[in-house]
């Protein structure tokens, strides 16, 4: 299985997006308390560059992203995305792919990337000082990468093992299985990383063909937050794109965010995949709310409660009074047109039964009551809290301006998501409880269950 946000070098997480957010809502871009207002460019080619300046600071990270992920993808062309990340790394017309990672390191710079499933970014954090630098070399490698056959052989090899090293970890497998579950074999349904077999039968010309729709800078974001000036940041991209050749549609307008809307139908649903681990991993959840819901707010703070922290009901049920899992969280995916909502638990197989029964216990009690006042206030600092922490460092604001324009098509400050979070009532709460968690739930689950206990998971969908 892949993960919701295969990274190129998967030992080096930023700050950044993920398809899941625990415990919470999936916010909209902001901008740290103290950091200056986001500016937006666009340059001839529909290129769009945002930038934040936090003047304080003597980093900067800078990052381009793309209007594509594994949910653009065929069945056929399964993992294309991803792999595509990877041979952006592997050297461009005027550098090879030592040059790439040698440059950036010379100067204590880290880089990476990462892969979802409606987005790809591509970034390097150094100091302010070297941000030219960082601009040069990432807009290098996405507009002169050269994907060269002898790569593409190369690298299949890298990416099936890193398919398989996330095979290896069923805490992270059991959340792919869980969108399995809920989407089906849909582009939304299938891994990041694409199969053993879609990976293999990848062609170079397959996926320089995908290159050449998806890469183009109208469907680009460049991204820069730190201790920079927007106007030669700007102006400094704007040579890059131009020397490469790649703003020659100078009437060209930026693609939008992506819209729509879809239902997700799936009821009572139990996925199990047997393997011989020493827990079980479960994923029990329903439909949720796309990422440009509104009531996200309120689901925001209702999964918080739920299983956002020590204090959640659901730590404190499981874990604190009766000592069944080690880990149990709730948490958020958010698409542009659907989502999902998940309970995660790790626990022993012979457990999965009762910790089951108490977590659908606890969902009914909260669709059915909703959340009282003080779980609604720690709830709602909770989420407070965390938002604001989430945006210290300039990586994390580099995503979140990013992404804010990719996919929302606008940004919002920190005080407007507070606004927002703070606004969530009783009533607010209840109504999402109700419409979410009143579903019928769909499980995943990961582990060396027995027969016996096998057929006793369909009592948890009941």
């Amino acid at each position: 299985m892949g993960r919701a946000v295969a990274h190129h070098h998967p030992a080096s997480r930023p700050s950044g997006p993920s398809d899941r957010a625990r415990g919470g809502a999936a916010v909209p871009a902001g901008a740290a308390s103290g950091s200056g207002a986001v500016r937006r460019t666009v340059l001839p080619g529909g290129l769009r560059v945002v930038t934040q300046s936090v003047p304080d600071v003597r980093s900067a990270t800078f990052g381009i992203w793309a209007r594509v992920g594994s949910r653009d993808e065929t069945p056929a062309l399964g993992g294309a995305t991803h792999y595509l990340e990877h041979l952006l790394f592997k050297g461009t017309r005027r550098r090879s792919a030592l040059d790439i990672s040698a440059e950036l390191d010379a100067v204590g710079g880290e880089m990476n990337a990462f892969t979802a499933k409606e987005f790809t970014c591509y970034y390097a954090r150094v100091l302010d000082t070297d941000l030219p630098l960082a601009v040069d070399v990432v807009c290098d490698m996405l507009t002169g990468s050269l994907i060269r056959a002898e790569d593409v052989e190369a690298e299949r090899g890298v990416v099936l093992e890193e398919i398989a090293m996330t095979e290896d970890d069923p805490g992270d497998c059991v959340h792919d299985l869980f969108a399995k579950t809920m989407l089906g074999d849909t582009p939304l349904g299938r891994p990041v990383l694409g199969t053993n077999e879609t990976v293999g039968a990848l062609t170079r010309d397959r996926l320089a063909r995908f290159y050449r729709r998806h890469y183009d800078p109208t469907h680009l974001v460049v991204a820069a937050a730190g201790n920079l000036d927007h106007d030669e940041v700007v102006r400094q991209v704007h040579r890059a794109f131009e020397e490469a050749g790649a703003l020659t549609r100078t009437d060209a307008e930026p693609i939008g965010p992506r819209t729509g809307a879809r239902r997700v139908r799936t009821a009572g649903r139990v996925d199990l995949l047997d393997r011989g681990t020493e827990q079980a991993h479960v994923v029990l959840g329903v439909p949720g709310l796309s990422r440009t819901d509104e009531r996200r707010w309120a689901l925001g703070v209702l999964s918080a409660a739920l299983g956002g922290g020590m204090s959640s009901r659901l730590f404190q049920e499981v874990r604190e009074k009766r000592g069944l899992a080690y880990s149990v969280y709730s948490y958020t995916s958010g698409f542009a047109d659907c989502g999902l909502f998940g309970v995660y638990v790790g626990c022993r197989p012979n457990l999965v039964h009762d910790v089951l029964k108490i977590c659908r216990d606890e969902l009914d009690h909260v669709a059915e009551h909703g959340l009282d006042d003080e779980e609604l206030r720690r709830a709602i600092g909770q989420l407070s809290g965390s938002t604001v922490l989430g945006l210290e460092d300039t990586g994390a604001l580099m995503n979140h301006i990013g992404k804010g324009e990719l996919c929302w098509g606008e940004q919002l400050s920190v005080d407007g998501m507070l606004a927002r979070i703070a606004s969530v009532t009783p009533d607010d709460v209840r109504s999402v409880a109700r419409e979410i968690l009143g579903q019928r739930p769909s499980l995943s689950v990961i582990g060396p269950l027995t027969d016996k206990q096998a057929a006793r998971l369909d009592e948890a969908v009941v």
